[in-house]
């Protein structure tokens, strides 16, 4: 044992006396963090933000070396908040060495490797692009930025830096998902044709919900479409493939609100009397084609009176079809044709087996995982990418084509006509013309 764990034990011994049982049992965590730090390199993580998302990636960091073997472990070394009070008390309870009130003064600190960023998406670009420019791994939440133009930026920066970068799109990684993937690559459904997907919720239906930075398009860019509408773009980009052509349309049910805020656990906060307009979408849909000739009908709301957190899918091929459903996470339904007739219908699969992705990293089949596990194996990726220096999917570039995407879907709405994603992204200069000739 090192000489500093064997401080830090007779320093807790001589201020706290414990029963001898909990007193070996302290010895052995002690022990063990020693060992896992001593042996394995630290990816020191900054991360700019610390609410709702803030508290899921601070859990999952923790979380990370506890379940899985790895070469790197991340050390939660700085957080930084505008609030001096709020992320000083952030910093003590979610397990932050330190804390920063300026983020800019936190990616300049040489203690950091990893820029976690978990901010609203007006202020994503520039903390993406400061990062890059000092040479540290990225992360960061979805969207990846407020427009089309915006990302390719972001995703110009990390190539000419050489940084490890990466976009939380943590629905990929629940093991059901992950499994579901795997069935549609053995080509278990066949040629696919059908995918429908919805993210439904009801959290602000109530006329008198604040006015929160989420309907605000200066900092949201836009509505449902890029809180949770991302969500499932990006699964269906990961499940099924790229996306051709969009048809949308969107709609505003409530014009006007009360100024603001709300809680970590979507609670409102009314800020006086004072008004002010929404200018995003409250719901939309689209129809899409593949690239592969797959036929996809998507919808997202927050009016949809019943729905906590709708994030379902449904994808048919000719030998099968699957479904999923986030309020059931754990559970991935299949149907395969081969089977004879009489037994043919939808079998649950319960996704907690060894034989199913990152499963086996936690507890025995049949022992169920929750939503902060798929930020766990999010963030196992990303420390592997780090690790073995490449940038784990989805990265920036994973980031662009969802916002070419939502930027398509908006178009098509103002506009009444299909939208095609590879011309797009070829007016943006992301794309060759070659590339679109092909596609």
């Amino acid at each position: 044992m090192s000489s500093n764990v064997s401080k830090n034990i007779q320093f807790f011994e001589r201020s706290f006396p414990l029963h001898f049982e909990y007193k070996i049992r302290f010895k052995n965590i002690v022990r063990l963090k020693g060992e896992m730090m001593g042996s394995k390199t630290p990816v020191r993580v900054g991360m700019i933000g610390y609410k709702f998302m803030g508290k899921a990636h601070s859990h999952a960091l923790r979380d990370v070396p506890f379940y899985f073997d790895q070469g790197v472990t991340p050390v939660l070394q700085a957080v930084a908040g505008r609030d001096e009070n709020g992320v000083k008390a952030a910093a003590e309870k979610m397990g932050w060495n330190s804390y920063e009130t300026d983020w800019r003064r936190l990616i300049e600190r040489d203690d950091i490797d990893l820029i976690d960023i978990v901010t609203p998406n007006n202020t994503h670009a520039e903390m993406a692009i400061v990062a890059a420019e000092a040479g540290k791994h990225i992360l960061c939440e979805k969207p990846l930025a407020l427009t089309l133009e915006q990302s390719k930026r972001m995703l110009e920066a990390v190539k000419k830096a050489g940084v490890i970068h990466m976009i939380c799109h943590n629905y990929r990684f629940a093991p059901a998902v992950q499994y579901a993937k795997q069935l549609i690559e053995e080509g278990r459904l066949g040629k696919i044709y059908h995918m429908r997907a919805t993210f439904l919720q009801d959290w602000n239906m109530d006329p008198n919900f604040p006015l929160i930075w989420r309907s605000r398009k200066e900092i949201s860019g836009s509505g449902v479409l890029g809180d949770l509408g991302t969500h499932i773009i990006d699964l269906a980009r990961f499940l099924v493939g790229e996306i051709a052509e969009v048809s949308g349309m969107m709609e505003t049910f409530i014009k006007k609100r009360p100024l603001g805020d709300m809680t970590s656990n979507l609670r409102p906060q009314i800020d006086g009397d004072a008004w002010g307009e929404v200018d995003v979408e409250d719901a939309a849909a689209f129809l899409a084609r593949f690239e592969n000739g797959a036929l996809g009908v998507f919808e997202v709301t927050r009016f949809c009176r019943g729905n906590r957190a709708g994030n379902r899918f449904e994808i048919n091929g000719e030998k099968g079809s699957i479904r999923w459903d986030m309020e059931n996470l754990n559970n991935l339904q299949v149907y395969l044709e081969d089977d004879e007739r009489g037994l043919q219908g939808f079998r649950t699969i319960n996704c907690t087996e060894v034989e199913h992705p990152y499963a086996g990293a936690y507890w025995p089949a049949g022992h169920i995982i929750g939503y902060e596990h798929t930020f766990i194996n999010l963030m196992v990726a990303l420390m592997d990418g780090i690790e073995k220096g490449y940038s784990p999917s989805p990265n920036f570039e994973d980031g662009v084509r969802n916002q070419a995407v939502l930027e398509a879907v908006i178009q098509s709405a103002e506009t009444g006509k299909w939208m095609s994603i590879p011309r797009l992204l070829e007016s943006s200069k992301i794309l060759s013309s070659q590339t679109v000739k092909n596609s």
